[in-house]
Order: C-alpha cells, then sequence, then structure tokens
C-alpha cells in the first residue's frame, strides 16, 4: 500500500508537469497570449506605479542589481516591523519585539527562500508580522528566484542579446502564478479545516479540568504559499506535522504537489523556450532518476525500522515510527521528506532529527546535491550548470570543443559554472567545521555522538541549499547560530545565482554554432545516464567523507 500511495501521487505529478510548463512559458514568452486578457487589467496599474512603461531587456548586470536592490529594500522594511512587533497593530496575544540576532536570521532566511525558523511561529510573532512579513516575503523570495530561473533560460535559448526585464517578470510572476494559484489552494485547505481567522489563541478546558491554550490564525494562507514558493516556514513551531496546518492525508498530497509541481514543470518550460521538448524532457528524466534513487533509500530504511528496537524483540511490522504522525504512516512520511527537500521546501510533516541513520542521507544528499528539481528555478538552473559541465567534460574526452544549445561553452563559463559548484561545499563544510571546533558551536549540540555531527552538518547544508528544514535536536537560537546561518543562508543564495546569470548573459552575446555529425547530443538517454553521472561524482567526492563521519558512522555503530 505505501509504494501504491507514492506512485498515484508520482503519476499525478507527471499529469500536470505538461500543463503547468506550457502555462510558465505563455506567462514569461514576452509574446501576446491568453494569460494577457486575464492578468492585464491588474498589472497596467502596477507597472505605472512603480515607473516600468517601455519594460525593455535588460543585460545581466542590469537584471542581477534589479533583483538585489529589490532584495536589500524588503530586507530593511521586514527588519524594522520583527524589531518594533510589539507596538504594530493585529498582536491580540500581545508578543514582544523580536531579538536582534534573530530578527537579522529570521529576515535573510525568509528573504532567501530559505525559512529558516530559529523561533516557534505561533509564540514570537504576530498575526502582522506572520502576514507583512513572513508571507510577503514567502511571495517575493520565490518570484524572484523564479524570475532568475527565466532569465538563465532566456539567455542559454534566445538569439537575443538581453534576458528580460526583471520588473516585468516580478510582477507576472506574482500576479500571473503565485497569487492565483495560492488562492485556489488557500481555499481547498480551509475547505479541509486548516485555520484562516484572526481570533486570538483559543483558551479550552480538557476533559480533566485543566487549561490549554489553542494557537489558531491565519494558518491556510500561509501553508498555501510556503510550498508553492518552496518556502517550507511553518506557521506552527512543528510545521506540517501540526493537525492545523496538515489535518489529513488529502491535505498532505495537496501539500507534496504544490511544492513540487512547479519545480518539476520548468524543465518543460525550459524545453519550450529551446523549441526542443526533448532538451526538457531529458533534465526532467535526470532530476526523476535522482529522486526515486533516494526516496527508495528513505522508504526502504524507515520501513525496516530502527536495529537497536528490532533486536530488543519490539514489533517492527509498522517500520520505524518515531517522530511521525500516525496519520500519514512510513510511505507519505518518506515521500514529503524526500520531496520538501529535493524542491528545498524545507516544509516538514515529521521529524527528521529521530529518522534511521541511513533514512537521514536522504534529506541531506539531496540538500547537498542541490539540484533535484530545487526551490523556485534553482533546481533547473542547477541541473543546467551541470549539463553545461557534462557536456565540457565529454568535448574535453573527444577533442571538440563542447557546445551547448548551439553555443560553444568556453572558459569563462566553466570559470563562472566552477565558482557556483565549489561555493555550494564550501559554505556547508567550513561552517560545520567551525561549529564543531569551538565552544559556540558545541554548546548547542544536544546529541554528543556521530549523530551530533549530523545535527551539525544538516543546519548548514540546509542553510546553504535553502531549504530550512533542521534536525530539531540542536539548539541554535543563540547568536553564533543566527548569524553564522545567516551569512551561508546569504552566500547560498546570491553567490550561485549571481554567477549563472553571469553565464546566460556571455552565453546570449555569442554567435550560434551549426549542428553538425559530430555535434554532442543533449536530448537523449545517453545524456541523461551522462548528466546523473556527472552529478552523483561530483557530489560523492565532495561530501561522502562527511556523510561518513555523521549518519553512516552511525548506522554502522547502532547495528
Amino acid at each position: 500500500m505505501g509504494v501504491l500511495q507514492i506512485t498515484i501521487v508520482i503519476v499525478v505529478l507527471l499529469l500536470l508537469v505538461k500543463p503547468m510548463g506550457t502555462y510558465l512559458y505563455n506567462v514569461f514568452r514576452n509574446e501576446a497570449n491568453a494569460t494577457d486578457r486575464w492578468f492585464g487589467f491588474v498589472e497596467r496599474p502596477l507597472f505605472a506605479l512603480i515607473g516600468v512603461k517601455d519594460r525593455k531587456g535588460m543585460t545581466w548586470k542590469t537584471y542581477a542589481l534589479s533583483f538585489i536592490v529589490t532584495n536589500i529594500a524588503l530586507v530593511a522594511f521586514c527588519y524594522l516591523i520583527l524589531r518594533l512587533q510589539k507596538f504594530l497593530p493585529l498582536n491580540p496575544n500581545d508578543i514582544g519585539n523580536m531579538e536582534a540576532t534573530l530578527s537579522f536570521n529570521t529576515v535573510i532566511s525568509f528573504i532567501t527562500n530559505t525559512n529558516l525558523q530559529h523561533y516557534s511561529g505561533e509564540t514570537g510573532l504576530s498575526y502582522f508580522s506572520q502576514m507583512i512579513v513572513i508571507m510577503m516575503m514567502m511571495f517575493t523570495s520565490a518570484a524572484t528566484g523564479l524570475c532568475v530561473a527565466i532569465a538563465f533560460i532566456r539567455g542559454i535559448t534566445s538569439k537575443g542579446h538581453q534576458i528580460g526585464n526583471f520588473f516585468e517578470d516580478f510582477v507576472r510572476a506574482h500576479t500571473r502564478v503565485f497569487f492565483p494559484i495560492a488562492l485556489v489552494v488557500t481555499l481547498l485547505l480551509v475547505a479541509l479545516h486548516v485555520p484562516q481567522t484572526l481570533k486570538p489563541t483559543q483558551t479550552v478546558t480538557g476533559l480533566e479540568g485543566q487549561e490549554q491554550q489553542i494557537a489558531i490564525g491565519p494558518v491556510a494562507s500561509l501553508v498555501s504559499i510556503k510550498h508553492l514558493g518552496t518556502n517550507g516556514g511553518g506557521f506552527m513551531g512543528v510545521n506540517s506535522a501540526h493537525p492545523f496546518e496538515n489535518p489529513n492525508g488529502l491535505t498532505n498530497v495537496i501539500e507534496i504537489l504544490s511544492m513540487w509541481v512547479i519545480g518539476a514543470a520548468l524543465p518543460y518550460t525550459y524545453g519550450l523556450f529551446a523549441k526542443s521538448r526533448k532538451q526538457g524532457w531529458v533534465i526532467f528524466s535526470s532530476m526523476m532518476l535522482l529522486f526515486v534513487a533516494f526516496l527508495a533509500l528513505n522508504y526502504a530504511s524507515e520501513s525496516n525500522g530502527n536495529p537497536v528496537m528490532n533486536r530488543l524483540g519490539i514489533d517492527a511490522s509498522q517500520g520505524s515510527m518515531e517522530g511521525k504522525e500516525v496519520r500519514f504512516g512510513i510511505a507519505q512520511s518518506s515521500l514529503f521528506t524526500t520531496v520538501t527537500t529535493a524542491a528545498t521546501t524545507g516544509s516538514v510533516n515529521n521529524m527528521h532529527d529521530t529518522l534511521t541513520p541511513l533514512g537521514q542521507i536522504t534529506p541531506l544528499s539531496l540538500m547537498m546535491l542541490n539540484n533535484v528539481f530545487g526551490g523556485k528555478g534553482v533546481g533547473l538552473v542547477n541541473m543546467l550548470m551541470y549539463a553545461m559541465l557534462a557536456v565540457f567534460l565529454a568535448g574535453l574526452m573527444v577533442g571538440r570543443t563542447p557546445e551547448f544549445l548551439g553555443r560553444k561553452i568556453e572558459p569563462r563559463e566553466m570559470k563562472l559554472i566552477a565558482i557556483a559548484i565549489l561555493v555550494h561545499p564550501l559554505i556547508i563544510l567550513g561552517p560545520t567545521a567551525i561549529a564543531l571546533l569551538t565552544e559556540l558551536g558545541k554548546v548547542a549540540i544536544t546529541n554528543p555522538s556521530f549523530h551530533g555531527i549530523s545535527q551539525v552538518l544538516y543546519e548548514y547544508t540546509s542553510s546553504a541549499a535553502n531549504n530550512g528544514s533542521g534536525f530539531e535536536g540542536l539548539g541554535d537560537n543563540t547568536p553564533f547560530w543566527n548569524i553564522s546561518t545567516g551569512l551561508v543562508m546569504l552566500l547560498g543564495r546570491y553567490i550561485s545565482m549571481i554567477a549563472m546569470l553571469a553565464v546566460a548573459g556571455s552565453l546570449v552575446r555569442k554567435q550560434w554554432v551549426p549542428e553538425t555529425i559530430g555535434t554532442f547530443r543533449t536530448d537523449n538517454g545517453l545524456f541523461v545516464g551522462i548528466l546523473v553521472g556527472t552529478v552523483l561524482i561530483i557530489g560523492a567526492l565532495t561530501f561522502l567523507p562527511v556523510l561518513v563521519l555523521g549518519p553512516i558512522a552511525e548506522h554502522l555503530t547502532i547495528r
């Protein structure tokens, strides 16, 4: 039954990929189409308000500067609100101002689409902060990532010299993608009993006469965009494991598909821009192969149960249910774990800290690879980066100048790709080593064994991959962790985005090279194997040693 449940969800996703990918293509192809009639009347006054009249295309440098300046302005605005929330409206529970380093960590976390939470949502934020800061940045950070992905696609597929207008893309990402889909998902969740209210925390009397505080609020609207935007920050501290955020199996499937569908559809959108659907299906197939392999590892490990419990003779027929909700079971918990880290969402419906050691490898590895579906556009851009690297290596082996989509891949592009590839492990492994060597880092570790290494490694991997989930056994709400993870989130988000925009800007200026009999094909099954192999080899060479010190050592120890 577990395999059947997983298969049904994957089949539903496959049915959604083509229509969603086609819709995204129509939204961003900058040609008249039906979506103009539906949303043009909303966008025209917005363009007038922000001063975007002719909507001319931008160079990659102008595009990058535009999204960085926009993000800086949003960070300053949101930081002030968190520091002053006690004096602002919609605070019926009288929640105080957020501490300075925690405010820094929170605004960086949400503007970078990471949504790492060192606070508990229902007790750390007012309703005003939840809506104006958290939900607003869930929309804007997702829109920024999607815009950069679309600009990158234009750069490597078009014959022009510009990659689009950031402000036009930014508005359209909101009005034509995230707002309408989030509204539909919100209404579905409300219909399935997810709360949506501005009433204060409810006080109720239990069966034994004791009083209990029940946190409520505008939950459904936040849950919808946290998944659609691959944000992940929960209204409640325990995220989508809470019955108010995720009441039943149907809401669980809706949330899985919400965080998965846009990232999975973007390769098809890329194929339409490239005028070759095969190119898109090659990227999608590579992503899905990696996804299924890691899903199988997690599901098998959790289904086999904890070896320690098995030796004690405890019934393991249900698998390892520690940290999991009974209403979801092993299958839906494993699928959620794999999707949320493959799509860099960070939402959780079970406690990752209680996964079996081999089961922990799946979320860690997916975030380390940072390219399996990914956040809004991150997965596609990273997979295309690896595709160019694979073409370059194949070209070297056969003695040809490598070409990708009719353009030559030369040293400038490879240097930029190398920066994007090398920065990711550097900002994971470097801070992990510092945390394990210093008392400021070690004091937060609640498990001094191999699992303690995994806790620290997971925190920085999640930050660098802009995921935001965590091994919650780590006591991370301290100045050291707030500042260090904040810096890692910044570097993990912006260095790779700027580097890949520079690659797009470099390629868009190059002359097209006609395809010949000697051109290396990138639209067939052979290239799928080469691409997957390239990802796994680079990932293994970079991260396997630290995985051996963490989850693999823990697995060998408890056996």
